[in-house]
């Protein structure tokens, strides 16, 4: 990618990761096992083609989206569970 950047004069963070990938894998199935100067300026000009823009402002926060169920785990087998149930009436909800 940075030899695809510096061929087109861009930053390398304007290329895209993925397509270079797609791109490398395609070539290696197609033939690439030649690698005379042609067929690897050939592939650094495909790599270099599709820019990504900047996105600015462009933000993801880190955090889990899940939230903890309000019910405790099953951890016995379900006619033992109802028959407490039965017999004691439904457990608390946890928090």
């Amino acid at each position: 990618m940075a030899q695809a950047a510096l061929l087109a004069d861009q930053i390398p963070r304007q290329l895209s990761f993925k397509h270079t990938i797609q791109i490398w894998i395609a070539w290696q199935q197609h033939g690439g096992a030649t690698h005379d100067a042609v067929s690897i300026n050939a592939l650094l000009v495909l790599i270099a083609e599709p820019r990504v823009g900047l996105r600015p402002g462009r933000v993801e926060p880190r955090a889990l989206k899940r939230r903890l169920k309000q019910f405790p785990l099953l951890t016995k087998p379900r006619l033992v569970a109802r028959e407490e149930v039965r017999e004691n009436g439904r457990p608390k909800k946890q928090r």
